[in-house]
């Protein structure tokens, strides 16, 4: 019984050491992130979608603070483009069409269901896990995942996969946003005769 209590404790010890010698090393070793590269990727729409060139949100937030042109991102559209010029000091410029069209509706995949063979090509090309199924079964698509991408269209052999817009409710309507007062239209002041 006494070595097994001994056994405990010195497993104990060893444990201890160790977490302590790790707890060291992450404090001592850990790389200080770029500041600017958390706010860029902050900004981007999270789609990881590649449609900029890199796989995903965070590289190509990386490639901005290194100096790549900021108007790559599909998803995010112009109003995120607006939003790292601001952020980066710079210039807005228009999205470049080589990368895509905005498109202001959102959309979702939907996979008709009767056409869907199996082929599983949409998985593979969703950058979401979006999309679930077996090979040779049909697919289906988890609507509260899917960023509207467009990925899984093209892939698709038997064209059984439709981009269409996202149903509206009360959890994704959104209130337009109020004009500045300094472009707001000025209600003229009429005068009354006394």
């Amino acid at each position: 019984m006494l070595t097994i209590l001994g056994a405990v404790v010195v497993i104990g010890l060893v444990a201890l050491l160790a977490g302590a010698i790790l707890g060291f090393a992450a404090d001592k070793f850990k790389v200080e992130a770029d500041p600017i590269v958390e706010q860029l990727d902050a900004l981007l729409p999270q789609t990881q979608c590649g449609q900029c060139g890199h796989p995903g949100c965070r590289p190509y937030a990386e490639a901005i603070a290194q100096g790549e042109a900021i108007n790559h991102c599909v998803p995010g559209g112009q109003e995120t483009i607006n939003k790292i010029a601001a952020l980066m000091g710079v210039e807005p410029l228009p999205l470049d069409s080589e990368y895509g069209v905005e498109n202001p509706i959102k959309k979702v995949a939907y996979i008709r269901e009767d056409a869907c063979i199996g082929c599983t090509k949409c998985i593979q090309a969703c950058p979401v896990d979006a999309i679930i199924g077996a090979a040779k079964h049909t697919h289906t698509v988890i609507v509260s995942e899917c960023t509207g991408c467009d990925l899984c269209v093209d892939p698709c052999p038997v064209d059984c996969i439709d981009m269409i817009p996202m149903p509206v409710t009360r959890e994704t309507w959104h209130w337009p946003l109020p004009q500045p007062a300094s472009t707001a239209h000025k209600i003229p002041i009429m005068q009354v005769d006394e």
